[in-house]
């Protein structure tokens, strides 16, 4: 089993001998680096490209279903065990190897990069601190993920390179995995080398630049509740006047709107996982399964919306009908046609021109799966204005309510009345929150915005986070499970996270079981 675990660790997708210089080119390969293997940058970008390969092939099968599953705004219409909150040490939706593949892969330009530096006379010293920062974020940005799912997990910062390596490592609590994730990407920005912008667009919105260490460093302080920091990084995007730094779209229709989706890559986009149906061989790898998963009319058609989401979806369309002049779909943006049509997440499904009836054509299912953009930075800005008075301060407040209202005016909805800067802090976050989950619908968020604000804690007890930010909203949202089991599940905090797998468990000795599911 140990073997079987090791070659799981160091497989190595994408580690070609050929002059490739972009993932979307590369094929998987199983090759166990040797130290010969260390002689050119080339190899060194090889492995970088090996860990956006495994997060990529991640998506279907982990990123959307840890954060959407749970919190219920999405859900498997198939059934899953992870939405029913019946998930066991058995299931496969449990298994960190994913996030793990990505560390390894991390791990391995950051302890012999400086090898192939030494033996290329070509490997310039800004290309090598580059990579490094690239790497540094998504070590960083697959812990997060296992904080966030497991809250305690190993804290492997080494390569398995031999089988020698021992793989029994005990747990590392969640402060510690947060501190690792922050000096990761602390080391990243000090290192003065990620890049404002790479030679073509989809590298710039497909790698670790600057805009999405500081966006990764921005959500984990936010997680941490260290909310000065979390406005601090935010403003690092929004308020840059770099050329090269991500812009929010203001313009209030669904065409523009739908093209941070399709075609991708918009300006508004921080950082993206591509998929391109041109670049695509015989056997299509470079198209994705995500319109068919969010399609109805088709065998694989897995996901859509809850009843409650689509009674928001309607209720905004509603509210824009009755302001409407005249009959006009582009002003739907993220309802109708945007990011919702008949239950089914439209992102995903939408042809490339964002027409109202057409769906991507067959043979170019290459929709690009979107992790951070500057709408998601924005509205961590707002919570954090909240959080750090808990409300109490009107001038944070205002902002708050003005990052709501731009992002609400972006769709055509009006400003939000029922908040200003008196609001108080129950009231501003149910705001905050709720345009996250339309906005960010099907994005891989809900979930965890449901569990952070879970974790807060109000010194003056006026609010019970765990229950009124937690619970009662996947209660609202997931009807996939009874509220009187939800509410039991919840109410344990080990069952916020999931359990290690059985493998996992053999394998390593020193690991311990979430005590939720012994």
């Amino acid at each position: 089993m140990k073997k079987y675990i090791y070659i799981i660790m160091c497989s190595l997708m994408a580690l070609s001998m050929t002059s490739c210089n972009d993932y979307l080119e590369v094929y998987p390969e199983n090759v166990e680096p040797t130290d010969k293997y260390w002689s050119t940058k080339e190899e060194v970008e090889s492995t970088l490209f090996a860990a956006y390969y495994n997060l990529r092939d991640a998506v279907a099968d982990y990123l959307i279903p840890w954060g959407e599953l749970r919190a219920g705004c999405i859900y498997n219409r198939k059934g899953n065990v992870i939405q029913q909150f019946q998930i066991k040490p058995t299931s496969s939706i449990a298994s960190w190897a994913p996030m793990y593949k990505i560390i390894n892969n991390a791990n391995l330009v950051l302890a012999n990069a400086e090898k192939a530096y030494d033996n290329d006379d070509t490997y310039e010293i800004g290309a090598l601190n580059s990579h490094y920062c690239e790497a540094y974020f998504l070590r960083a940005l697959a812990y997060f993920y296992i904080v966030r799912n497991w809250k305690n997990a190993p804290l492997i910062t080494v390569p398995f390179e031999t089988d020698e390596f021992s793989y029994n490592v005990a747990a590392s609590s969640d402060t510690a995995i947060i501190a690792q994730i922050k000096n990761d990407l602390n080391t990243a920005i000090k290192l003065g080398a990620a890049k404002t912008q790479f030679d073509t667009t989809w590298e710039t919105k497909g790698r670790a630049t600057i805009w999405a260490i500081y966006a990764l460093m921005a959500d984990v302080c936010l997680w941490n509740s260290d909310f000065d920091e979390t406005i601090s990084y935010a403003n690092a995007i929004l308020n840059s006047k770099d050329n090269s730094a991500p812009k929010f779209l203001s313009t209030s229709s669904r065409t523009s709107w739908f093209a941070i989706f399709n075609p991708g890559n918009s300006n508004e986009s921080i950082f993206e996982l591509q998929w391109s149906y041109e670049k695509r061989s015989n056997d299509g790898y470079q198209t994705n399964n995500l319109s068919s998963l969010f399609q109805d009319g088709n065998d694989n058609f897995t996901y859509l919306y809850s009843t409650a989401m689509m009674e928001n979806f309607e209720s905004e369309i509603r509210d824009i009908q009755m302001e409407m002049i005249e009959e006009n779909t582009d002003l739907y943006v993220r309802t109708q046609y945007g990011g919702y049509f008949n239950k089914q997440c439209w992102k995903y499904v939408g042809g490339a021109q964002g027409t109202t009836t057409n769906r991507i054509t067959e043979g170019k299912e290459d929709p690009n799966f979107i992790i951070y953009r500057v709408a998601d930075i924005m509205l961590l800005k707002a919570e954090a204005l909240v959080m750090r008075s808990m409300g109490t301060n009107a001038d944070d407040n205002f902002e708050a309510v003005r990052i709501v209202n731009q992002i609400r005016n972006r769709t055509n909805l009006n400003d939000n009345t029922e908040i200003n800067e008196l609001s108080d802090a129950k009231t501003l976050l149910d705001a905050i929150l709720y345009e996250r989950i339309m906005e960010l619908a099907g994005e891989g968020k809900a979930w965890y915005d449901f569990l952070r604000l879970g974790h807060y804690k109000d010194p003056s007890g006026n609010i019970n986070f765990k229950k009124e930010f937690l619970i009662d909203n996947v209660m609202k949202y997931n009807i996939q499970a009874s509220s009187a089991w939800i509410n039991s599940v919840l109410s344990d905090e080990n069952a916020w996270y999931l359990p290690i797998t059985d493998s996992e468990i053999k394998a390593n000795d020193l690991l311990v079981q979430n005590p939720y599911y012994i």
